[in-house]
């Protein structure tokens, strides 16, 4: 049997979970803001950050529900998939085709991923606080029987 005993993230890496999804986000805004690019092109990131964020945390709720034994289409787990999978190669797209100094580029990349993968992280933590109310650890909970 395949158990695993669930313990509630404590306040301290939620917080900082958070805070690094602020941080990246603010980092990813405040580096547009101050670029010297046309605004089409502002837009283009942006619409690019918000949609990888949407993805991630999509993509990380339908695991989620998979893994808890919740019925998940198959169209819809492969849609989260891919837009996972577009959002990141739009953004490297953008990046490898845009006139910035590979500095700029690495900046947007690193604060792209950053957002990410802290969306992620505070999803889960949300997911995680929910289904444990306010006990601090459940019981073991056998994996298997919820395949």
């Amino acid at each position: 049997m395949n158990k695993q005993t669930l313990n509630k993230p404590s306040k301290a890496f939620r917080m900082a979970s958070v805070a690094m999804l602020v941080a990246g986000v603010a980092a990813f805004l405040i580096g547009l803001a101050n670029a010297t690019m046309q605004l089409n092109e502002k837009g283009y990131y942006l619409a690019v950050l918000l949609f990888g964020l949407f993805s991630f945390v999509s993509l990380q709720k339908t695991i989620r529900d998979k893994m808890e034994g919740q019925t998940i289409s198959k169209p819809y787990f492969m849609m989260c998939w891919a837009a996972a999978g577009s959002a990141i190669a739009l953004l490297t797209v953008g990046l490898v085709n845009a006139e910035l100094l590979l500095s700029e580029k690495g900046f947007y990349a690193m604060s792209f991923l950053l957002s990410g993968f802290a969306a992620i992280t505070v999803q889960k933590n949300v997911r995680d606080v929910m289904a444990l109310g306010d006990d601090e650890v459940r019981e073991e909970v056998d994996l298997e029987s919820q395949s």
